[in-house]
């Protein structure tokens, strides 16, 4: 079924077609979730309120836009609120990269240099400013397409573009100040 009629059928009270939309959204809207916040149980209930937003604001959805980009940016304003509110974001990286292999992101098959690097890189991002960091998560974690970031992000898609410049020049100088095993993958 098409994601338009999906959404048609669950205006209508169609819960099959409401399913669907969950089924085919709630990975990504826990990994926004996940990589905004760090704790899994944190990333479930924001994701769980995103959907229920969601469903309560169907019938003022626009017809025509895609379902996730709408969704993620639910997920991440909720995500954001509760960072603010809880104070839980300064660990989100590192508990992130020893999550576990139960759907949560994970550095499995990676040889001891790559999980050093990949920890590195963590740790290099998060050094970044909220918003560059939520940018380069939505680009290159989620890898949604620049029109669907800028729908999240509710800018335009040049903006996108030009912040995600940006954040990657700082995460570049970051990575040549404070982290020479990155450093060779950056020159």
């Amino acid at each position: 079924m098409h994601e338009r009629e999906w959404i048609d059928r669950a205006r209508r009270g169609d819960e099959t077609a409401w399913e669907g939309l969950l089924a085919e959204n709630q990975a990504p809207a826990f990994r926004l979730a996940y990589l905004l916040l760090g704790n899994a149980d944190d990333a479930e209930d924001v994701t769980q309120e995103a959907f229920v937003r969601a469903f309560r604001a169907l019938h003022r959805f626009e017809a025509g836009r895609p379902f996730r980009p709408w969704l993620l940016r639910i997920t991440a304003n909720l995500a954001r609120n509760r960072r603010r509110s809880a104070g839980r974001y300064l660990a989100a990286l590192e508990r992130l990269f020893r999550a576990e292999p139960d759907g949560r992101p994970t550095s499995g098959g990676l040889d001891l240099e790559q999980k050093e690097e990949a920890r590195a890189l963590w740790q290099a991002v998060e050094r970044l400013k909220a918003a560059d960091r939520e940018v380069i998560y939505l680009r290159y974690f989620l890898d949604l397409p620049v029109d669907e970031t800028a729908a999240v992000l509710q800018v335009a898609p040049g903006t996108v573009k030009s912040r995600l410049h940006r954040a990657m020049g700082r995460l570049r100088d970051v990575v040549e100040r404070d982290f020479p095993v990155l450093r060779e993958g950056w020159s």
